[in-house]
């Protein structure tokens, strides 16, 4: 029953972006669009659930002194296959999406969770940890995306919700971050006080 809290305390209770405040540069880099949010979020998941495992599972092989330099090294694999698979099947997101991609690899939210949690416990609780984070980071790039899209350009996913002109450019800019997602924590902060 343990397990099943650590896949749900990842999207309110202890989110990546929201109440931890980890991983800001994908998230006002790529969060112009729900679509770049959700699809930067989703590689997120997937490495962040895959590294979990491996680390979880050669902890004990590692020593150390070189530990943090072999969690890289896994991460890094996982991020390669991201990379390499979106490249092929999802060009046009991997094009967006661009340099942020390989940054996963530093990502704190990956190693941290790497180093705090998959290290410390087995392979089922490490994976259900690393969707539980991956999918509450999922969930907050693909809201503040979707505010910023909508507010921007008018569109929800690519589709025209009211005409573009009416749209805030600000929003589509780097300060349109900032401000949408200062709001964004500040009214979680309100509802989880309530």
């Amino acid at each position: 029953m343990n397990q099943w809290k650590n896949l749900t305390k990842g999207f309110i209770k202890e989110n990546p972006i929201f109440s931890l405040l980890l991983g800001m540069c994908p998230t006002l880099g790529v969060t112009s669009s729900a679509e770049n949010g959700l699809g930067m979020g989703l590689a997120t998941t997937f490495v962040l659930i895959m590294s979990n495992l491996v680390v979880s599972l050669i902890k004990d092989l590692i020593p150390d002194k070189v530990r943090i330099p072999a969690f890289i090294v896994v991460i890094a694999t996982f991020v390669t296959v991201v990379e390499m698979v979106m490249q092929a099947y999802v060009p046009a997101l991997y094009a967006s999406l661009g340099l942020f991609i390989p940054l996963i690899v530093v990502n704190c939210i990956v190693l941290g969770r790497a180093e705090a949690f998959a290290s410390k416990n087995n392979a089922f609780s490490s994976v259900i940890d690393g969707a539980g984070m991956g999918l509450g980071f999922s969930l907050a790039l693909t809201l503040l995306g979707s505010i910023r899209e909508l507010l921007g350009s008018g569109k929800l996913f690519g589709f025209e919700v009211y005409p573009e002109e009416y749209g805030m450019l600000v929003f589509v800019l780097a300060p349109g971050a900032f401000i949408a997602l200062g709001y964004l924590i500040a009214t979680i902060n309100r509802l989880k006080k309530a």
